[in-house]
């Protein structure tokens, strides 16, 4: 078991080679939820997220054992990165397994670090059976992902950043995926103030944590497609299991809607740039899935900002349209009197801004005498939402919104 020695000598160990990163106050989540609510950073650290503490210190308390071929790891991302970053820093050959199916750009990502990457394993537990094949066979030094004491102690010293700046903490939120980070933060700020809440959370779509927690074990669950994707795990770390059933308070799910939302927050409210996976902490928070009490000192960790760039656009649209800051809908242009320079004066008028605008003439079921005018406009909100449908209503604009369209006159 990691204790609050280990932690604090992985702190000493990896201070000079990362980044203490920022914990803020945020006056507009703080105000949402009712608590004192500050964000830890981690979205800023080297490599753009905390893995790069854990791989860091590994490497230094392994660093006389590691051999020519130097270190090997398997990770769809941010363990890549980190390993890449900590090999670098240590001058030691890094190598990299990741999935078939990761994206380029963090292919890229990792390349770019110094790694020198291998495709292989359609998800990331073969990744990992791999390439400790090649360490056992070809003499690498395997550096885990989350299961490893001396990795467990570098990700705890983000709990002890947090207990250090924010000594009266009540709550920290973190994001699960293999339960290493969980592990050291739990370890160290339950040890420093025996009292604080710590609440791990995971996606719908990957609840490996919560399915180890019900069974008493860590057990494989099925997994599908999320933006969370760096929590994306099958099956809960056996060293961080226990920790996790012994310290964790609780773990609970977001899904896909909420964890966007967030994201989109971020972004607009702090200005930070945070992946699915680091934004799930927050999200819980402002979906009510952590208890938290007015006044209450809370910390959601935001884990890391590592976002494709594809996926960040996407991401970024369908976020706005959850939150209806985004609207689409039909106007059906009836007679004569409806023109579309009328429905634009009216959407203007409304405070909308119009970002596509489709005629359409022709089409199966749409009379000769009628247009379909397609809108996608941005608004405020749902209630601008409300209001804009009122006045359509009003001035005799028929609106069909998605999913009631069937070409009915």
């Amino acid at each position: 078991m990691v204790s609050l020695a280990d932690i604090r000598d992985a702190a000493a160990a990896i201070k000079d080679h990362v980044i203490r990163t920022p914990l803020v106050y945020s006056p507009t989540f703080s105000e949402i939820t009712g608590a004192e609510v500050y964000l830890k950073l981690e979205a800023l650290q080297k490599a753009g997220s905390f893995k790069v503490r854990g791989a860091t210190n590994r490497i230094i308390a392994c660093r006389q054992e590691i051999k020519e071929m130097g270190v090997i790891a398997a990770s769809a991302g941010n363990h890549a990165q980190g390993v890449a970053v900590a090999g670098r820093m240590a001058g030691v050959p890094v190598t990299i397994v990741m999935p078939e199916w990761v994206s380029l750009s963090k292919q890229e990502a990792t390349v770019g670090y110094g790694a020198r990457v291998i495709l292989k394993g359609e998800t990331l537990e073969e990744s990992i059976g791999h390439a400790c094949d090649l360490a056992k066979n070809e003499g690498y030094t395997f550096i885990h992902p989350y299961d490893d004491p001396a990795v467990i102690a570098g990700q705890g010293t983000v709990g002890l950043e947090i207990m250090e700046d924010l000594p009266g903490a009540d709550h920290v939120i973190v994001p699960v995926g293999g339960g290493g980070l969980i592990a050291g933060i739990a370890t160290a700020a339950k040890a420093i103030r025996p009292s604080v809440q710590v609440t791990g959370v995971q996606a719908t779509a990957c609840p490996s944590a919560v399915a180890a927690l019900t069974q008493g074990k860590p057990v494989t669950v099925a997994s599908g497609p999320t933006i969370a994707d760096g929590i994306r795990v099958k099956r809960t770390g056996g060293i961080a299991f226990p920790v996790i059933r012994d310290l964790v308070d609780r773990v609970v799910l977001v899904d896909e809607v909420e964890t966007r939302k967030a994201v989109v927050l971020l972004l607009e409210r702090k200005k930070i740039l945070s992946e699915g996976a680091g934004a799930v902490s927050l999200a819980a928070l402002l979906e009510g899935r952590v208890p938290v009490r007015r006044g209450e000192k809370v910390v959601a960790v935001i884990s890391g900002g590592n976002v494709d760039p594809f996926l960040l656009e996407r991401l970024l649209r369908a976020g706005l349209f959850d939150s209806g800051r985004i609207m689409h809908c039909s106007v059906i242009l009836e007679d004569e009197s409806l023109t579309l320079s009328g429905l634009v004066g009216l959407l203007g008028e409304e405070g909308a801004t119009i970002t596509r605008l489709d005629p359409v003439r022709a089409e199966p079921g749409l009379p000769l005498h009628q247009v379909r005018v397609a809108l996608e406009l941005e608004i405020r909100g749902p209630d601008h939402r409300e209001r804009i449908l009122a006045s359509l209503r009003e001035k005799g604009f028929r609106t069909v919104l998605p999913g009631s369209w069937a070409g009915q006159s």
